[in-house]
């Protein structure tokens, strides 16, 4: 099978770089990236400076785009929000149904329906197994159903970078999803437990320790709507869906040494990312706090949080980078230099490394804050190359 992909929600190139670097042989023939609200799209353009464009396309709203339009490929890939997946209604006077507006769970559902894409790896915030909070795996549990709707098997797995080697502790859960009619479906046709702790996609690509706690569910429904209103199941951070019916489990990863925070540092760094004069503020936003405040209907309460470390320990791999990592908050990252001893904030460079791109890739003509930004909105590259290896041989077998 040709290895043709379309990268939907595309970022900086996460997933394509992490593709390129596991084989030649991966071919994206399209890419959609489009941040709303933004008078410039800086993510598109610098991935646009990387690999070039490719039709009009790519840098609007996916909304907008005709589905027809987007070509053909083997592979969809894409790391997408994790939002409120509610079913709002039946679609009148048809079987179908229409996702809440602007929840993007549904333009994939939309591209697989037009383009019958073989294989599908997307990656969303772990969250999204428990989401939401009033009724626990709904969301989960709608996504699965519309894949089974399509003919899709599909495995998953919460995955926590650092515990395969990378240099960040960023928890991530990753969906792989394939037709039924596909080789490696007619092959991994497995019991579900062996398929989540061996023989499966992710079994193969990040080991893990054996467990026989399963749960299962079947997702019995008349329709989505119906299943969106009253289906609530506790997921597990593995697991497999086939023909409607769901398997998980709780797995224990095999694990590998990470790599340390030192290990991406540079050397010799500008004047502009020591806290000096700021140190203060920076010791109070880190620090235990209890703050009196009041409800809209003007009820007091005290606000407590604890402590987090402060300075970051650089013998650790980094924490989870967010989009605020240009701020000043509380979440950002703050390190004692270990060159001059004294107390600073990463650089975009040390941003891109923790997240495995090439330095200054996103140096590209954005403002740095928004280098930060995308860099808080990527994914552990490394981990898809990985994935890129195991896909490479389920590829060859078609």
């Amino acid at each position: 099978m040709e290895k043709k992909v379309c990268e939907l929600f595309a970022g900086v190139g996460g997933f394509r770089l992490g593709l390129e670097r596991s084989s030649p042989d991966w071919n994206t023939v399209w890419f959609s990236q489009w941040e709303p609200n933004k008078s410039k799209q800086w993510a598109h353009q610098c991935y646009v400076s990387h690999w070039g464009d490719i039709n009009e396309y790519t840098g609007i709203d996916i909304s907008l785009v005709p589905k027809e339009s987007i070509p053909n490929h083997n592979l969809l890939v894409g790391g997408f929000p994790c939002q409120d997946y509610s079913v709002a209604r039946p679609l009148p006077g048809s079987n179908g149904l229409e996702g809440k507006k602007g929840v993007l769970w549904w333009q994939i559902r939309d591209v697989l329906i037009e383009k019958k894409s073989p294989f599908v790896l997307l990656e969303n915030v772990d969250r999204l197994l428990k989401s939401p909070a009033s009724q626990r795996g709904r969301d989960f549990g709608v996504m699965l159903a519309c894949l089974a709707d399509l003919g899709y098997s599909v495995e998953w797995r919460v995955i926590n970078a650092a515990e395969y080697g990378a240099g960040q502790r960023r928890r991530r859960i990753f969906i792989f999803a394939y037709q039924n009619n596909t080789n490696y479906a007619k092959r991994i046709m497995d019991e579900p437990i062996n398929l989540i702790t061996s023989s499966g996609f992710f079994a193969t690509t990040f080991p893990v320790e054996s467990n026989l706690d399963m749960n299962t569910v079947a997702l019995d429904y008349g329709n989505l709507p119906e299943l969106s209103a009253t289906f609530s199941f506790n997921f597990d951070s593995a697991g497999y869906m086939r023909d409607g019916v769901v398997y998980t489990s709780r797995v224990t990863p095999v694990y590998e040494e990470p790599m340390p925070l030192r290990n991406l540092l540079e050397r010799d760094v500008a004047d502009k990312y020591y806290l000096r004069d700021r140190l203060d503020k920076w010791t109070y936003l880190k620090g235990p706090k209890k703050l009196k405040r009041t409800s809209k209907d003007g009820y007091e309460y005290v606000f407590s949080e604890g402590g987090i470390a402060f300075p970051d320990p650089i013998d650790l791999p980094a924490r989870t980078m967010l989009t605020s990592e240009s701020s000043v908050n509380r979440s950002t990252h703050v390190i004692c230099d270990p060159q001059t001893k004294e107390l600073r904030l990463i650089t975009p460079i040390e941003a891109e490394r923790i997240q495995g791109f090439e330095d200054n890739w996103t140096n590209t003509g954005m403002p740095e804050k928004f280098r930060y930004f995308t860099m808080g909105n990527a994914l552990v590259v490394p981990m898809v190359t990985r994935m890129g290896r195991t896909l490479k041989q389920i590829f060859d077998n078609e």
